[in-house]
């Protein structure tokens, strides 16, 4: 079975490369998408890229990958600060997680500077840009494979 990983995108993201660019960069959803594919296959993983606005359809995403994924990349934007249902799907699937931001999120308004998902997630990249997608692949290949696991194993 090939490592499959499930990356999760949040409210507004969508908007990449024309909101806020000084903040969240040039680089558009579309382009991210491209790079986390790349990486997978470079990795030997397959990406299913989502975005959504809609808290309920994140969640669905999460519990789905229970069963179709072994880990998830998330950056759930705005959701960070105020989603405990997200927070909680994220803790009740079992995958590994790991959490990204285009932004330093410590280094902007204070209301951001606490995650729902930091306290599930086995790892959190923020500050990198588009590169942190790149970083949280690498880093999962590493926790969806562990040691003596080859990706033509079943997940956990």
């Amino acid at each position: 079975m090939e490592t499959s990983v499930l990356v999760l995108n949040g409210p507004n993201l969508n908007l990449l490369g024309l909101r806020e660019p000084a903040i969240y960069g040039t680089d558009t959803l579309d382009t991210i998408e491209r790079l986390c594919h790349d990486t997978g296959e470079s990795l030997g993983l397959r990406v299913d890229f989502r975005q959504s606005n809609h808290e309920g359809v994140l969640i669905d995403a999460v519990q789905e990958a229970r069963t179709t994924h072994h880990g998830i990349v998330i950056n759930p934007a705005g959701y960070s600060h105020t989603s405990v249902a997200l927070r909680d799907a994220l803790a009740a699937v079992g995958l590994p997680v790991v959490e990204v931001h285009l932004s330093n999120i410590h280094r902007r308004e204070s209301f951001r500077h606490h995650s729902y998902v930091s306290g599930v997630a086995d790892t959190v990249i923020c500050g990198a840009g588009s590169h942190g997608y790149a970083l949280a692949l690498t880093h999962l290949a590493r926790l969806a494979r562990p040691a003596g696991r080859t990706s033509q194993e079943s997940p956990r």
